[in-house]
């Protein structure tokens, strides 16, 4: 292996943002209860039919969560919702039609934590001859 490449850390040794349930495990509390999930941020939408609701997609180890952002609570979180790389929200649960949603209450910005998953004397691989 060359110097540059490491080898991706074990999946018990990412980050994980405090007290979130993993997406793989959402369609275990019942509709209208209050979760956490957290993840990468995969996709954010705001089309122009919604009214000014934003949809985000959220990534973990186990899958994917869908979360729906209100107008209301965007202008409260906007920084995050617009920049933030990994995300921790906290919400009710919503099941409509087999499609299960977080309606996010609160919004916070963990993309510090992907700091950790970076080795400081790693070079990066455009460095290489």
């Amino acid at each position: 292996m060359s110097d540059w490449m490491t080898p991706t850390p074990a999946p018990n040794t990412w980050p994980r943002p405090p007290r979130a349930i993993p997406a793989g495990r959402l369609d275990e509390p019942s509709g209208g209860a209050r979760v956490v999930v957290a993840g990468l941020v995969l996709v954010r939408q705001r089309p122009g039919t919604a009214k000014g609701v934003i949809f985000l997609t959220l990534e973990d180890e186990t899958g994917t969560a869908n979360v729906v952002v209100w107008a209301k609570i965007y202008e409260r979180f906007r920084r995050a919702v617009i920049a933030g790389r990994l995300l921790r929200v906290t919400g009710r649960l919503q099941r409509e039609a087999g499609v299960v949603h977080v309606v996010a209450e609160h919004i916070e910005d963990c993309s510090a934590l992907l700091d950790r998953l970076l080795v400081p004397d790693m070079a990066r691989a455009g460095d290489q001859p």
